[in-house]
């Protein structure tokens, strides 16, 4: 999610088309049927790519934002995708995997969705400052906008959000906005999880070693980087809030003192926190979805924060973590 000094509600409140991506209708993506894929030259989001991501997305296999381009993140959805239907090795989507994931059959991945009295009267942050001082001063770092509250609810890029409404006013109650059907099976109880830091990524194995789920990570940094072998689950929270110690982990700045920051979706560690055997160290949402598995971590393990939401939920204390070089 973006992060903005000073934010004027009136431009936020209208969906734009950015310049980053055209147009888009919710018939293409319901319609779109198997095609080779052309590269990554294009500026429009594929909508053959939105649909075969957002049926990972369904499966349990995160492409991270679902957003029409064919990206790092997106591949490596598929190469687990493919392992577990014995599809053979890869990160390609081909034709047997389009098959695989029902893409021709499927005809509603973009529905109506018509924004609630709760969704209107949502109280936007103005805008998130960067500095941790700063947003300590703050009640709730809170959606700076209905374009990022509804792409975050939906699994979906606020461009692609932009793209398929185009002109539409997204924080007017009653407004019919074109969003990502998002669905996933019911969360079944972890057995194990696996933080594979060279390919970014988290997995999620249940009984006898089946694969449950999987979620593009960042995990760590070399400047701090995230724990060897294994540590446990200690506890969870929903909603947490934010608490900054420079002597335990990393300053920020010039902030050179403890910090307690509210929580939100705009929170450091997003919606979720998943804390972990080693103090400090955890697995948890973001604000910024967008960069997950491009950027570096504080040695935690991040997810968006929809995915975060739906970990918590196959998890609980005593469960082994297993850090994989």
């Amino acid at each position: 999610m973006a992060r903005f000094t000073v934010f004027l509600l009136t431009a936020v409140s209208v969906a734009f088309l950015s310049t980053a991506a055209q147009a888009l209708s919710a018939d293409e993506v319901n319609a779109a049927s198997w095609s080779p894929l052309e590269g990554f030259a294009s500026k429009r989001p594929d909508p053959m790519i939105v649909k075969a991501q957002a049926l990972l997305d369904r499966r349990g296999f995160s492409p991270g934002v679902v957003d029409g381009f064919d990206g790092d993140n997106f591949r490596k959805a598929v190469s687990i995708f493919r392992k577990v239907e014995g599809l053979g090795e890869g990160d390609a989507l081909d034709e047997a995997t389009w098959r695989a994931l029902g893409g021709d059959a499927e005809a509603e991945v973009i529905v109506n969705y018509t924004v609630s009295a709760e969704d209107a009267a949502y109280e936007f942050a103005p805008g998130i400052p960067p500095d941790y001082a700063e947003q300590a001063k703050l009640k709730r770092l809170g959606y700076v906008s209905a374009q990022e509250m509804l792409a975050e609810r939906f699994h979906m890029d606020t461009d692609l959000l932009a793209a398929l409404n185009p002109g539409v006013a997204l924080d007017v109650k009653g407004a019919n906005v074109k969003v990502l059907a998002a669905q996933r099976p019911k969360p079944q109880q972890a057995m194990r999880l696996d933080a594979d830091k060279r390919r970014g990524l988290l997995i999620v194995y249940g009984a006898n070693d089946a694969v449950l789920a999987s979620f593009p990570a960042t995990i760590g940094s070399e400047r701090t980087p995230t724990p060897t072998g294994e540590l446990t689950v200690t506890r969870v929270a929903r909603n947490p809030t934010y608490h900054y110690d420079p002597e335990k982990n990393f300053q920020q700045g010039s902030n050179k003192g403890r910090l307690t920051l509210p929580a939100g979706p705009n929170n450091p560690v997003g919606s979720t926190w998943i804390a972990l055997s080693k103090p400090t160290f955890g697995i948890h949402g973001s604000p910024e979805p967008s960069k997950i598995g491009k950027t570096a971590s504080h040695g935690c393990v991040r997810l968006t924060n929809w995915d975060a939401a739906w970990l918590v939920q196959m998890v609980k204390p005593g469960l082994i973590v297993r850090f994989i070089d």
